[in-house]
């Protein structure tokens, strides 16, 4: 399976329903399984965005739909980052010309 990184912001909504974050999680965990990805997992963060969650999924398009789905229901906006683990990186630059 492929990693993503996917970037949050709260939107007006989501951060005035703030204390609804845990179920929204729980929630989602469950919707991400449903699509066949896995939430890894979910870190708070300071700065330019509020929280990253590490997803696996088997391709490009499940992890959009993933992002999507989080995405659709108002509370947040998001960035998805396609992540390449060691190995793959290493692959990728023997493969370079």
């Amino acid at each position: 399976m492929a990693t993503y990184v996917m970037l949050f912001r709260y939107t007006q909504p989501g951060i005035t329903t703030i204390k609804d974050s845990p179920g929204r999680i729980d929630a989602a965990r469950k919707a991400f399984r449903a699509l066949g990805a896995e939430l890894k997992a979910v870190y708070l963060v300071m700065g330019q965005y509020d929280f990253v969650a590490l997803v696996e999924a088997p391709d490009d398009i499940t992890a959009a739909k993933v992002s999507l789905a989080w995405g659709s229901r108002g509370n947040v906006s998001s960035e998805t980052l396609r992540a390449f683990t060691e190995e793959e990186f290493r692959s990728i630059v023997a493969a370079l010309p």
